[in-house]
């Protein structure tokens, strides 16, 4: 396992982390301790959840996932082992069941969500506490396009630093990281930082995976210009470029055929592109997924691709993605489709 350093704080994180979306919806409480053992004994020492998850949120599920890790620690101790990253929800009116559906990130609501994640999570601290996508209008979750509106109502970055400042000094949270930002987001947050003396954020959570590169549009520089590296999620894009999805085919119990909610890489373009990045795989002899992973996790400006799985012959697949190297042929070959259709699936 390869360990990078979590921006500049002193923490040094495993090249990939264990994500958690499915546990208490797709995985059972069973099934999670036993991803959570093989991740650690694959060198893993890095997991990311959420007070959302699982994944589709349900008013049923909310905070599962948070508690099965909790009960894996209280259970197996070891907590200081590992770097538990969680985030709090963000506004929406999709979400009624968590704080009536006014979540915003004030000091009320903040305190709030923090103190159920910790309680959920039996620990007395959060290493990355992570806002879960902004307190404004802006292009997230394969938004294009950014419509400005002068009288929009959102909480002052300046008043979430300060209470997030507030939390570190109490001792519950230890680092801060954005997700689902953009670079005016990221870039405002460090400014308010540097000025006010004010925590300042050590990653960025953001889709990255061969059918969406926006990333490296403006966000890729300031990651490594600033050290704020990515944190990536969806690297195998809900699993299209695996290769189960293609000619139509809905394998039983995959997401996609679980929830058809989940469009975003299922688009005509996305489906053309992903065939012929499983074809490019193939061809090498590679797994399309570990190709796919592989990609991710070499960046420069990737701290940490979050890979998650439903079942062990997939985690295991994943995890030994580390030790896949991309010769200078199928990079130029990625390269090539990549021109052909650049970010299919934004």
């Amino acid at each position: 396992m390869q360990y990078r350093p979590l921006g500049r704080s002193p923490l040094k994180v495993s090249a990939l982390c264990l994500g958690t979306m499915t546990w208490g919806e797709q995985n059972t409480e069973k099934e999670a301790f036993a991803q959570i053992d093989r991740a650690r004994d694959a060198g893993v020492n890095f997991i990311d959840t959420a007070e959302m998850y699982p994944v589709p949120p349900r008013g049923e599920t909310y905070g599962a996932t948070e508690t099965i890790i909790g009960n894996y620690f209280k259970q197996h101790g070891q907590r200081d082992k590992w770097v538990i990253a969680s985030k709090v929800a963000g506004p929406g009116d999709w979400l009624p069941h968590i704080r009536d559906g006014l979540t915003r990130f004030t000091r009320e609501h903040i305190t709030s969500a923090l103190d159920a994640s910790l309680r959920r999570l039996q620990t007395d601290y959060i290493d990355l506490y992570q806002l879960h996508w902004p307190d404004r209008n802006t292009n997230f979750f394969g938004k294009l396009g950014y419509e400005h509106s002068a009288d929009e109502q959102f909480t002052p970055i300046e008043d979430t630093l300060e209470v997030l400042d507030e939390q570190i000094k109490a001792g519950k949270i230890r680092h801060i990281g954005l997700s689902n930002e953009t670079p005016w987001g990221v870039s405002r947050f460090l400014q308010l930082a540097e000025s006010r003396g004010w925590p300042r954020i050590v990653s960025v959570q953001n889709p990255y995976n061969l059918l969406n590169r926006s990333y490296e549009v403006g966000l890729a520089e300031i990651s490594i210009r600033e050290k704020v590296g990515l944190l990536a999620y969806s690297p195998l894009a809900f699993g299209t470029l695996t290769g189960k999805y293609l000619n139509g085919l809905r394998p039983e119990k995959a997401r996609l055929t679980l929830f058809e909610r989940f469009a975003r890489y299922t688009n005509p373009e996305a489906q053309k592109a992903c065939a012929r990045y499983v074809q490019l795989a193939r061809e090498h002899g590679m797994d399309p997924a570990q190709m796919a992973l592989a990609f991710v996790t070499r960046q420069p400006f990737v701290t940490s691709n979050i890979i998650g799985a439903t079942n062990m012959d997939q985690l295991n697949r994943n995890l030994t993605s580390i030790n896949m190297g991309l010769t200078d042929k199928v990079l130029e070959s990625i390269a090539a489709i990549h021109r052909n259709q650049p970010n299919p699936a934004p």
